[in-house]
């Protein structure tokens, strides 16, 4: 790199948070600038004293009040500062990785000032996708994907022209339940839901990935990030979990990107695009036997699948009403207060009863989200 990137790491005692810092701490040019965090602060500020950002910042003032941070930066309490840290001009790249809702308004403050969105938060689009977008043509910000199966596409669409997309092909691990059968899933347990196969995961992205409600958010997320439709998207169950989504061309020519399951990897792309360099990521061993199976997803049994589609197709307020309601029903699941069977069908009602905005302002956004959360809180009472 000619010039140092500063990047500002949103997230950063996360899984991808954490995998960034191993990413920038390999690739020479590469500063970090500012990291957030929220209930991990004996990892922040670890954090803080192995990179030296400027900046740390504490989103909550509840538990970060007390805590006495051994650190040269400077301390921001409060997630108001995030918005600013996704502002300041001295800020290259910022990396989205916080969980849910709560991320969407500094990723919007940095597309807003131009910069370059490394975004692992899929719920920043699946809420207001339109939003970022606007956003992002005015400003001329570059949003680049860090979830492994939309940076495979966005990888696999530069061998063509993107008027020439005939569909893409999301992968989907198919989580613990891969091999459930319906009637299988009602006793799921909260230890059985958070036991993933090949993916080292946060609690929540943990129950999303096996009610497979991860796929439908994903399935939003690129119809906003690839500008297609939601006929245009397809999801098959690959377990091995190593090719990590295809597109296809209308010539009927498929592309994929194939790589060891290592989010190093689309971490990386999205920080250096255009260019490739040397990392930490897994190099793919040739030398043992491989075996990539493919199989339909089973709608009746991950019935997340069909709502992320209409949520696609609806667009406008049905994401964030989708999008609040699941993390409130994982929330009651992992406190044991759901089924896990009930997840995703009290997320459709919760939809269902919401007056649909086609065109929402991010404080229309803000309403929906708070609405569908009571709403969710009854529904998981009554």
């Amino acid at each position: 790199m000619t010039s140092p990137q500063h990047i500002a790491i949103l997230g950063a005692t996360g899984s991808v948070g954490r995998s960034a810092l191993d990413v920038v701490k390999s690739i020479d040019g590469m500063e970090v600038f500012a990291i957030s965090g929220r209930s991990q602060l004996d990892l922040l500020e670890q954090q803080a004293q192995e990179f030296h950002p400027k900046y740390v910042v504490a989103a909550d003032p509840v538990t970060a009040t007390p805590f006495q941070f051994r650190t040269d930066a400077e301390v921001l309490i409060g997630a108001e500062h995030l918005k600013t840290i996704a502002s300041d001009p001295r800020v290259d790249t910022v990396l989205a990785s916080i969980v849910g809702f709560a991320g969407l308004e500094s990723a919007l403050a940095a597309v807003e000032h131009g910069k370059r969105l490394a975004l692992a938060n899929k719920e920043t689009l699946v809420v207001g996708g339109h939003l970022i977008n606007a956003a992002a043509v005015r400003s001329g910000a570059e949003i680049l994907p860090v979830d492994s199966e939309h940076s495979a596409i966005f990888q696999a669409i530069q061998s063509g022209k993107r008027s020439a997309v005939k569909k893409i092909v999301l992968t989907a691990s198919g989580g613990p339940f891969r091999e459930f059968h319906a009637d299988e899933m009602h006793g799921v347990t909260v230890e059985q839901a958070l036991a993933h196969p090949t993916w080292d995961m946060g609690r929540k992205i943990s129950i999303d990935s096996a009610t497979m409600m991860n796929k439908a958010l994903e399935i939003i997320e690129a119809k906003w990030l690839f500008d297609i439709s939601a006929d245009q998207i397809e999801v098959v169950i690959h377990p091995q979990s190593l090719i990590h989504s295809m597109v296809t061309f209308v010539d009927n020519s498929t592309m994929a990107q194939m790589s060891p399951p290592d989010m190093r990897l689309p971490i990386q792309y999205a920080l250096t695009w255009p260019d490739r360099v040397a990392g930490p990521a897994a190099d793919f061993d040739f030398s043992v036997a491989h075996q990539f199976d493919f199989h339909p997803p089973d709608f009746d049994r991950f019935p997340a699948l069909e709502l992320g589609f209409e949520v696609a197709r609806t667009g406008g307020s049905a994401g964030a009403v989708v999008n609040a309601a699941n993390e409130a029903a994982v929330s009651a699941f992992l406190d044991r207060k759901l089924s896990f069977t009930d997840i995703v069908g009290a997320c459709r009602e919760v939809l269902e009863q919401h007056n649909f905005e086609s065109h929402p302002t991010f404080e229309q956004l803000v309403a929906a989200d708070r609405w569908a959360r009571q709403e969710m809180a009854k529904w998981i009472t009554a």
